[in-house]
């Protein structure tokens, strides 16, 4: 009997390595001694590449107002060392960029001397510089691992979509990637109480931390208790969004030309003035957001006008087709490159926020022309963009049903 149990784990390996295919006799190697495997070494753990056992690794963030040779030269580098590094390194990394709350690491020597041999600096949560001094300096970037991660997430909305995912400890910025799915279909800025949502995505991931959000495979979001799904599905090189109705998620005109501000004033055709402090027509939606925002072209088009007036400030035109135009008033400045003639696509940053012309705080005024003439955008009847095309309908419906499923298996949290 006591034979038997020790031949369990030889048995095993043996079927296992048997079910893999077929093998040679030579390439099987049978452990005699199963309670031997704790004694196999196990790989060193490293840290950048580099073995932790070998030296002695410390490791801090930049604090404000540190610079480059506050960070070495407290490690025992000489400034001599220390402007060969900067000197040499200067294409891959210029240290006057070196930002407050930034991770850095010395691997110093395991001795009495604490040397420092190797300093790596983190540049942003992926890429980082090492300065390798241990024999001559050699100075070069890497990336750390991104794992993709796929990942699910469902909430009912009591307060705004972003505070709802922060509160239930996902990554806030998959509130700002569902709004960009849904921009052409949800009214974000008028998100309810009781509105809920639930949606399948990867994760990007480093070092066991979320760093970002990949992309949305699918989604649905209950507004005003209308269903909206959206499923990402591929049409040749097209990679869009399209619902449970065959129809893409995605219309002509973006809903806002910027990202999670507010409406601080709407299209009227009577409106007291806070300037001229008189009654007037006011032909735009005003979008309040901090100085420096992004302002986005709401759909694809050529620049008609970029330029500063009297009135507008800042401001960019853009010609849509025969039929539409819009125009984006009072940023801080144009984007370079943001000139007439020059084509757009729809979401491509064309200036920033700012209160330049007649503005009392930093706002983009957001005009929409339909025929030449300035209409209300939120009254338009949009058009859509195409639908499945008949090719695909039968594949877009089998994996449509496979995600449906998938998305109700998702449960709400309690």
């Amino acid at each position: 009997m006591l034979y038997f149990k020790q031949l369990i784990p030889i048995l095993l390996i043996y079927f296992i390595i048997q079910s893999c295919g077929d093998h040679k006799k030579s390439d099987l190697k049978i452990i005699e001694n199963p309670d031997a495997i704790d004694s196999i070494p196990k790989a060193p753990q490293l840290l950048y590449g580099f073995p932790v056992d070998s030296f002695k690794v410390v490791g801090d963030k930049v604090k404000k107002n540190q610079f480059f040779s506050d960070l070495i030269t407290s490690h025992g580098i000489s400034y001599s060392m220390m402007n060969k590094m900067v000197k040499q390194g200067e294409e891959l990394f210029d240290v006057r960029r070196l930002r407050a709350g930034r991770d850095y690491t010395v691997f110093e020597k395991k001795d009495s001397t604490e040397k420092a041999l190797i300093f790596v600096y983190e540049i942003d949560r992926i890429n980082y510089v090492v300065y390798d001094l241990r024999d001559s300096l050699t100075i070069y970037r890497a990336k750390k691992p991104v794992k993709i991660i796929e990942r699910s997430a469902a909430g009912i909305i009591n307060n705004s979509l972003y505070l709802t995912l922060d509160q239930q400890g996902y990554n806030p910025e998959l509130a700002i990637t569902l709004s960009e799915v849904y921009a052409w279909s949800i009214d974000f800025y008028h998100i309810q109480k009781g509105d809920r949502f639930k949606v399948i995505y990867d994760e990007l991931v480093v070092d066991n931390e979320s760093i970002g959000i990949k992309r949305i495979k699918a989604a649905y979001f209950e507004h005003f208790k209308k269903p909206y799904y959206a499923i990402q599905f591929s049409q040749g090189n097209h990679l869009g969004y399209y619902d449970q109705e065959n129809r893409s998620v995605r219309r002509q005109f973006l809903k806002a030309p910027v990202k999670f501000s507010r409406i601080s004033s709407r299209y009227s055709k009577k409106r007291f003035h806070p300037v001229q402090k008189r009654n007037k027509p006011h032909l735009g939606t005003d979008y309040a957001a901090p100085k420096g925002t992004p302002i986005y072209s709401t759909a694809n088009g050529v620049i008609t006008h970029a330029r500063f007036s009297k009135y507008n400030g800042n401001y960019v035109k853009v010609k849509h087709n025969s039929v539409y135009s819009t125009q984006y008033l009072h940023m801080s400045k144009i984007k370079r490159g943001i000139r007439p003639g020059v084509s757009v696509s729809q979401g491509d940053v064309i200036g920033f926020v700012g209160s330049t012309g007649l503005a009392t705080g930093p706002h983009v005024c957001y005009r929409f022309w339909k025929n030449g003439k300035q209409v209300d955008p939120y009254r338009q009847n949009l058009p859509k963009a195409e639908p499945i095309k008949k090719a695909n309908l039968e594949t877009y419906q089998k994996i449509k049903q496979v995600v449906i499923a998938s998305l109700e298996d998702i449960p709400y949290p309690k």
